[in-house]
């Protein structure tokens, strides 16, 4: 904008301030409130284009599927394909998960997403005395490759993608998958999906770790290079901002925690003597989206450009592809509420909107009912078509970042960035990632933002519509009940009996010799993966192959923040 016409805007809005907005002002004074997003970032009463006159077009925004990918990875984005509907499930057996994933691709689920269960997350066997209670509760249990078999029986591994959330036993589902696949008679290089593989934000935000930090690092550098050449389609980690969030978080530390996570394991693959660049390539990010529609499209659209600088100026990346953050986004757990579940629909609908509009590669849907229960099949399909609408009626798909230029938008960008790229400064001063974790920076940051954000409920100050607000005490509509997925009690026992089957029936020896190769390599500085691979192989269980690590890494032990 040339000085001529910037002071000719200044005194048009001079003008407009004091004239219309002044007098509407004196007849309709402005709500009480504390205008700006849950980040604490401002919101002004107007954006104009004196407010994002010093972002240049070519350095900050440039053009989708170029340098730095701001306005999206993919020239088309969903002009050319939509975004991957990826419905996450996972409960009971591997039987009953395999129905729901088989049902959602019927009714037009373009990819798969697994959870499992605790004890399968913690590397216990659904026979330990700590999974008591907890098999098949959150996720599916998996214990053996016949399990693993259960789950994935007719589905069409080598033409659908599968995302497999899980961190401290990644190595061992992935080569529980592989192993399947191989079965099958399909090979590794045509396996295409994502396993999480994302240790530290454990460490942070969720809990779900085994190891200390550094022999969690070498299991996720040992998967990288098994995974480059092995599964070259695969993506080898999600680095997780979506559990920092729920945790919590704003959303200017959801990017950095998680952006401080991505360079501490790039990091790590340098000192493991990997390519970083063609590591950087198999890294996805998975994200929350959360309520505030704008805040959530500005975080997306300066994440990229933020992971784009990282990757081009600390580790010198010349590829496109490995400056590129594809990203999942999964809709806000932690929003959701037991209380009036309908109003979720709507809640859900927002953030996915949200995500779309900041060009997310993959997309899950909370179901309506998921603060009180795993979903039903009901729920879950009403979540899954809130996707197919807004991707076949809404018409946001049609044209490449709908909303770049939007004064509110880029001005929001410039300062998510600004202020993510304060705390990676503040990370690499403690030291680096491991050393703030350890130090109790990153949780320590959450832990206020969520009691600042609690407070602010408790006392209205933040509105919950049905909850602190507009709730509706009568037994209307709104306030029934919804019918929820049960978890048969009998699966425990069942399960367990498959267990000792499974036991029974295996060659003992070849399995003991198995064990024993994982826990030598553990010992020394050869590659996990493949002893791993042959011990689910030679019918290893899982929580077996995570004890001889243990044996050998320890257990981590948390300071108390």
């Amino acid at each position: 904008m040339s000085h001529r016409k910037d002071r000719t805007l200044v005194k048009l809005l001079e003008e407009w301030a004091e004239g219309p907005l002044q007098e509407s002002m004196s007849r309709l004074p402005e709500r009480p409130a504390r205008f700006e997003t849950p980040s604490g970032i401002p919101i002004e009463r107007l954006y104009t284009p004196l407010d994002v006159q010093g972002i240049p077009y070519a350095e900050d925004l440039g053009f989708p599927g170029a340098y730095p990918f701001t306005r999206g990875v993919q020239p088309t984005m969903y002009r050319s394909r939509f975004w991957t509907m990826r419905q996450y499930a996972g409960f009971g057996d591997g039987r009953e998960t395999n129905r729901r994933l088989r049902y959602l691709l019927e009714r037009g689920q373009t990819g798969l997403s697994v959870a499992f269960d605790l004890p399968t997350q913690m590397g216990y066997d659904s026979d330990h005395a700590l999974a008591q209670g907890e098999v098949g509760r959150v996720g599916v249990a998996i214990d053996s490759i016949d399990d693993m078999q259960a789950l994935l029986a007719e589905l069409p591994l080598d033409r659908v993608s599968t995302s497999m959330t899980i961190n401290a036993t990644a190595a061992i589902l992935l080569a529980l998958y592989v192993a399947v696949a191989r079965a099958r008679g399909i090979p590794p290089g045509k396996l295409s999906g994502t396993v999480q593989n994302d240790v530290l934000k454990e460490y942070i935000a969720r809990g779900t770790y085994i190891y200390p930090p550094s022999a969690s690092l070498r299991l996720a550098t040992d998967l990288f290079a098994w995974c480059r050449g092995e599964l070259p389609r695969w993506n080898a980690i999600s680095v997780s901002g979506y559990h920092i969030r729920e945790a919590g978080s704003t959303a200017v530390q959801e990017v950095a925690f998680t952006f401080a996570n991505g360079i501490a394991y790039l990091e790590a693959a340098r000192a493991a003597s990997l390519p970083v660049e063609e590591i950087a390539e198999q890294i996805s990010f998975f994200f929350n989206a959360h309520n505030n529609f704008l805040e959530e499209i500005a975080k997306f659209r300066a994440a990229r450009r933020v992971w784009a600088r990282i990757m081009k100026e600390r580790f010198h990346a010349r590829s496109g592809r490995a400056m590129q953050m594809r990203f999942h986004a999964q809709t806000a757990g932690s929003t959701l509420t037991a209380q009036e579940p309908l109003n979720n629909v709507a809640r859900v609908a927002v953030q996915a909107l949200a995500a779309v509009l900041g060009g997310a590669q993959s997309l899950h849907t909370n179901a309506m009912d998921e603060a009180q229960a795993l979903p039903t099949e009901k729920s879950a399909i009403v979540a899954l078509r809130t996707q197919q609408i807004l991707a076949y009626e809404s018409g946001v798909a049609d044209t490449v970042d709908p909303l770049g230029g939007s004064y509110a938008v880029e001005a929001l960008t410039a300062e998510i960035e600004k202020r993510v790229r304060e705390y990676l400064v503040a990370i690499e001063r403690l030291g680096g990632t491991v050393k703030a974790i350890e130090a109790g920076y990153q949780q320590k940051e959450i832990q206020e933002t969520a009691f600042r954000h609690q407070k602010e409920v408790d006392g209205g100050g933040r509105i919950i519509v049905g909850v602190n607000r507009f709730h509706d005490e009568a037994a209307g509509e709104a306030a029934a009940p919804l019918p929820l997925q049960k978890i048969d009690p009998r699966l425990e026992e069942e399960q367990r009996a498959r267990l000792a089957a499974f036991k029974e029936r295996r060659d003992r020896a070849a399995a003991r010799a198995a064990l024993l190769a994982v826990e030598a390599a553990a010992r020394g500085g050869d590659n996990l993966l493949p002893r791993i691979l042959a011990a689910v192989e030679a019918r290893a269980t899982l929580g077996e192959i995570s004890d001889r690590l243990r044996a050998v890494f320890g257990t981590y032990r948390p300071a108390v923040v």
